[in-house]
């Protein structure tokens, strides 16, 4: 049997002329939960919906289980737990005829399970669908994900719009299910609940890979933020083209930059003045994150108006959507 679970190979997705996956390659073993990291429009959900055969690649392979989704059928979904990154819940049943029904639909698999998980999320199964909160159908929707004790977790943006304490248990849950042996892919954009959780990251833009490791080393990749200060102005050229040393400023007797490595070049440089002052703060997962997304954006004639990281920060704190070809 083989250790990976779910692999693709040089997957691209074309919607018409707008390109959302572009050659990504990825492998996920069983048995480990996996961050799957980026902003709306990155790809990911379009990923997601290729591994459970809601879309078909435009190129490229995909296998979840050792075989294509298509092959798979409906018998290798019964053993995912998929949960949708737009959850789209109503009618008049309650929560708890719903969650029964798919129980059903799966042969009355995971049916005895309902009333402690939603004991767990604190969720009324008396209540009608379509007069639920948000964050009341985001429980049914992680309910209906785990109930069955699925072999493989796919979930979409699994926290939005639970409060802090469900978070909490969520994240409990994830774990638990990866201690039965279930294996977690889990997208998201909250890179804090990722890095708390997943044991490697990937981080996807424009349908790339552009970096995949352990939490550990993207930690490590991230950096340190040094300043240090000086009893008086040193030049700004001593401290050009250290290696690991980048994004210097000089200003008068104090100097910041950006420190990946080890810092004995930029120390050598340090000590040849009279040091008053040394600080080293790690940086977060974060700010790698944006890292890869800082790239000028530019308006009609050319000019830079904004990076990448800022522009899409701005969209989605406007209207917290993105248009489905892009994902």
């Amino acid at each position: 049997m083989s250790d990976v679970l779910v692999r693709t190979e040089g997957l691209i997705k074309d919607y018409g002329r707008h390109r959302a996956l572009d050659g990504l390659d990825l492998e996920v073993s069983r048995g480990e939960i996996f961050g799957f990291l980026g902003p709306n429009g990155a790809g990911k959900s379009t990923t997601i919906r290729i591994l459970l055969d809601q879309l078909r690649p435009t190129a490229g392979r995909a296998e979840v289980f050792g075989t294509t989704p298509r092959e798979g059928g409906p018998r290798q979904r019964a053993r995912i737990g998929y949960l949708p990154g737009e959850l789209a819940l109503s009618g008049r049943d309650t929560a708890a005829a719903l969650l029964d029904h798919l129980a059903r639909l799966r042969g009355g698999v995971g049916a005895t399970r309902i009333p402690e998980l939603a004991e767990r999320f604190n969720l009324d199964l008396d209540r009608p669908i379509r007069g639920l909160s948000k964050g009341n159908k985001q429980k049914v929707g992680v309910i209906q994900a785990f109930m069955h004790e699925p072999e493989l977790l796919i979930l979409d943006e699994p926290t939005s719009g639970l409060d802090p304490l469900l978070q909490h248990e969520f994240l409990t849950m994830v774990r638990e299910a990866r201690g039965a042996g279930a294996t977690v892919f889990m997208s998201s954009h909250v890179l804090s609940e990722v890095e708390e959780i997943a044991g490697r990251v990937a981080i996807v833009r424009e349908g790339r890979i552009v970096d995949l490791d352990d939490v550990a080393t993207l930690r490590h990749h991230a950096g340190q933020e040094v300043e240090l200060g000086f009893a008086e102005p040193v030049p700004a050229e001593a401290f050009d083209g250290l290696p690991g040393v980048s994004d210097v400023e000089v200003d008068a007797a104090s100097v910041r930059c950006l420190l990946r490595g080890e810092p004995d070049a930029l120390l050598k440089v340090a000590a040849r003045y009279h040091v008053t002052r040394w600080s080293a703060q790690n940086r977060e997962l974060e700010d790698l994150f944006l890292d890869h997304y800082r790239v000028p954006v530019t308006d009609a004639d050319g000019e830079v108006v904004a990076d990448a990281a800022s522009a899409h920060a701005s969209t989605t704190t406007g209207t917290g959507q993105d248009t489905e070809g892009a994902r």
